[in-house]
């Protein structure tokens, strides 16, 4: 791999779209497991640029410009200043709202433009997607000059939350007697909140990009909370998503993500490594008992204990290793660069993990004991464990990211197939700031082939996961004529449709497909998604729906995850086992009572 020449798959590029789509995933996952994507390394570079200059170097001038602290050079001066950290957990928010922070540039799909984001959320006219149908005043589809007018305020309150000084706070100086810099001031943080939340109701993307889970309990932490308490929640809150994302690695899926991770970082060059993480490179690539090792012991159990020891904690060695731990563990996810590319949000935690732990370890008064009430502390436990919780035992109900499912494996998942020539009407979209991805990457200068085939390289990463196996099993049952057909990974695909994607299946669902269907008028056939929800904690199976564009869903089902990670990426053996509980045809002939209709719905 060179800076700017990537490692593209050794196949013939006359003959080899011609081929059954199974041998393209098998040649193409192979691939993989040496090259990953095969991305130059000028693409990672990019990011490495963006991130120093946009975030590391910027956020903190920002932050500390605007606080009269600094410079921002000398990271003694500022590193455990309050309304620093505040400044950055903000700057955070607008560049994640924006869409230059996670799911950014040519990893997450966006090839030209690099940007999604501001360019669909700012323009009346393209999709929104409502979170709840019940919400007044959210129907629709359509963005309105109200719903840009709503965003752009939130952009300019949250902007405003940056760069105005920081005001005088009695609780801070009863705790900090010497501190002089103040903390954001509350009423400066109301019109993020207010607005946050009705974005949200709006349109449950823009929530989901600028990380809401995550990022309004803290805005809330700010403006209500007395400054002991509110470090004290910080920690509460980091210390939930930590072990929220540990415990749902627990299962079969998580092993099946570390190897095409580490297959895909530029920063593991040998290929000895990477074949490491596989059974038997090429016979099985399975992942290996390296893969497991990595995933449940760097992975679950650092993401669970540590966190807690860093929350209870009063030996300063201790916490510090354990901090020292986490930031490791966060400068792993970076050098890896995901799919969903969330460089700040890892950075961010990095900090945090230094600020709250380091800064005000609880041996000095900062530890949950130390909240002013316990009612207070077990309200906000309740509070911040409600939706991880829901969103484990009913994922249909709960995005994977409030679930606190990071990464984990287990998501919510797609993949579309077009019938010949049926893939270029979504370019007529209308207010849509983009085209599909293979003609961004034909504007680019790469050839139609070379186009097709570098879009197939992201169905041949879904198959490596768990998931990706049950959903060609759905389409190979459902469709014979699958070879014929093109088939995309749905979470690039709706990047190019509303701005964002991030790994949740619920944003490519049947809400948007009726949006696009409802401008477009795709016929019968011509696009058939296949879809799967989650799997539930305590549920060994998953759900999924075949949907036809212009007929709605036309089957429903299940299958065993146990059965879906057995199976080699391009299943050699045929489709996995598949339980229909419903079709269209069988639903058309003897309507299903209502229980049982609900009970089968997804």
């Amino acid at each position: 791999m060179g800076f700017k020449t990537g490692d593209f798959p050794p196949v013939d590029q006359e003959t080899f779209l011609e081929k059954p789509l199974r041998e393209r995933l098998r040649a193409l996952s192979l691939h993989w497991v040496e090259y990953g994507f095969g991305t130059p390394k000028m693409i990672p570079a990019t990011y490495v640029v963006k991130v120093l200059v946009l975030y590391v170097l910027g956020g903190t001038a920002l932050a500390t410009w605007t606080s009269d602290v600094g410079p921002f050079w000398s990271v003694t001066h500022w590193w455990d200043e309050p309304v620093v950290y505040q400044k950055l957990v903000l700057w955070t928010v607008f560049l994640e709202s924006v869409g230059v922070a996670g799911s950014w540039g040519p990893i997450a799909g966006k090839f030209k433009p690099m940007t999604g984001g501001i360019l669909f959320w700012a323009r009346p006219g393209t999709i929104r997607l409502r979170p709840w149908k019940r919400v007044p005043f959210t129907r629709g589809d359509r963005r309105t000059v109200g719903d840009v007018l709503l965003y752009l305020a939130f952009l300019a309150a949250v902007l405003a939350a940056v760069l105005l000084p920081g005001t005088s706070s009695a609780s801070l100086t009863e705790a900090l007697p010497h501190n002089t810099s103040g903390l954001v001031s509350p009423a400066l943080l109301a019109a993020p909140i207010v607005l946050y939340v009705l974005n949200g109701l709006r349109d449950k993307t823009i929530f989901l990009a600028a990380r809401g889970e995550q990022y309004l309990p803290a805005l809330l932490f700010f403006a209500v909370l007395p400054f002991t308490d509110m470090i004290i929640a910080a920690k509460l809150l980091i210390c939930v998503v930590w072990v929220g994302a540990g415990v749902s690695k627990f299962g079969r899926h998580f092993t099946n993500v570390v190897s095409p991770m580490v297959s895909n970082s530029p920063c593991v060059p040998a290929k000895w490594v990477k074949r490491l993480h596989y059974r038997d490179f090429p016979h099985d690539i399975r992942p290996s008992k390296v893969a497991t090792f990595m995933a449940h012991v760097g992975g679950s159990t650092v993401e669970i204990v540590t966190p807690l020891v860093l929350l209870f904690s009063t030996d300063h060695r201790l916490t510090l290793a354990a901090v020292l731990l986490m930031v490791v563990f966060h400068f792993f996810i970076v050098s890896t660069f995901p799919l969903a590319v969330p460089l700040e949000w890892n950075l961010l935690f990095a900090y945090l993990a230094v600020f709250l732990f380091l800064g005000f370890p609880a041996a000095d008064g900062y530890g949950v004991g130390d909240m002013s009430s316990p009612w207070l502390t077990a309200a906000l436990a309740a509070g911040l464990l409600f939706f991880p919780v829901l969103g484990n035992l009913r994922p249909d109900l709960v995005s994977f990211l409030p679930s606190m499912r990071q990464y984990a494996g287990n998501w919510a998942s797609a993949l579309w197939a077009f019938a010949p020539g049926a893939e270029e009407k979504l370019n007529a979209l209308p207010h849509r700031p983009t085209r599909n991805q293979v003609d961004q990457l034909q504007a680019m200068g790469y050839p139609p082939a070379v186009a097709e085939i570098t879009m197939q390289q992201t169905i041949a990463w879904r198959s490596m996961h768990s998931q990706g196996r049950g959903l060609f099993s759905v389409l190979l049952k459902n469709l014979p004529d699958l070879d014929r057909r093109t088939v995309r990974e749905a979470e690039f695909g709706c990047n190019s449709l509303i701005g964002f994607n991030f790994g949740d299946g619920h944003l490519h669902n049947i809400d948007l497909i009726n949006a696009v269907q409802a401008r477009i008028g795709f016929a019968p056939g011509e696009w058939i998604t296949v879809w799967v929800e989650s799997q539930a904690i305590h549920r060994g199976i998953q759900h999924y729906q075949v949907i036809d564009a212009a007929l709605g869903v036309i089957e429903r089902g299940t299958w065993k995850v146990a059965d879906a990670v057995k199976e080699q990426p391009w299943l050699p053996d045929g489709p996995i086992p598949l339980h229909v509980t419903w079709t269209r045809d069988r639903a058309a002939a003897a309507p299903v009572r209502p229980q049982v209709a609900e009970e089968l719905a997804p």
